[in-house]
């Protein structure tokens, strides 16, 4: 027996071995891609189906991502966290959504016409809600404006309210001033009122000097037997 073919048997056989883990390899990469491009094509006619919807929703809305993405496990992806992808069995359509509690499944079924239902619907959910946040800005703006609206009455100083709003003797002053100089009208008005002002503005010494005049003339007229013969 030559000792050489026991030292080379070795070599051989892993060398044939890693030659057939290379070739299952290639063969599962190739099922890979079959199953993948499988996956792609039914959900590239799912978005078929959905383009008339894509097409209606408002192009200023840039929440919604209608796009089919390439990888691992293809997506159609509805918007950031919602999307259909394909089940297990290669044949079942899921349509899911990603939440704080974890992924739910929104809806999943052989047949792709109740999943075009329900991503209409979800699209058709998502667009009122965007519908009531607007109508609810807008009602939080108008209330904020009528609430920011100058009032008449309000934050008025004393003085503005007591030059609109007269006493009584200073109208009574007024009122006997227009019939004295038998004034009517805005005339009779606008004399009332400096009048009033004239009034108002005299100082004590003049309070006092009138008051004097007015003592001496009460004096001479109860006086006057006496001091006229």
């Amino acid at each position: 027996m030559d000792p050489n073919e026991d030292t080379a048997s070795p070599n051989t056989r892993l060398v044939d071995a890693v030659r057939q883990v290379k070739i299952a390899a290639a063969e599962r990469n190739d099922v890979v891609v079959d199953m993948k491009e499988a996956d792609r094509a039914r959900l590239d006619l799912l978005a078929q189906r959905l383009q008339p919807v894509f097409d209606e929703v408002p192009a200023d809305d840039e929440r919604f991502d209608f796009a089919l993405s390439s990888g691992l496990q293809p997506r159609l992806w509805i918007d950031a966290t919602a999307h259909v992808m394909m089940g297990r069995d290669r044949r079942t359509y899921r349509f899911v959504r990603d939440t704080r509690l974890g992924r739910i499944i929104l809806a999943e079924a052989v047949d792709a016409a109740p999943v075009v239902e329900a991503v209409t619907t979800y699209i058709a959910e998502r667009l009122h809600e965007r519908e009531m946040a607007f109508a609810a800005d807008e009602t939080v703006s108008y209330r904020a404006g009528v609430s920011q609206r100058p009032r008449v009455l309000e934050g008025r100083s004393d003085d503005a309210v007591e030059d609109h709003e007269p006493d009584a003797d200073t109208e009574s002053a007024g009122a006997a001033s227009i019939a004295d100089t038998g004034a009517g009208g805005p005339e009779g008005m606008a004399l009332s009122r400096r009048d009033r002002d004239s009034v108002r503005g005299m100082s004590p010494i003049g309070w006092f000097v009138l008051g004097l005049f007015v003592a001496c003339g009460v004096a001479i007229l109860y006086y006057r037997d006496v001091l006229i013969p």
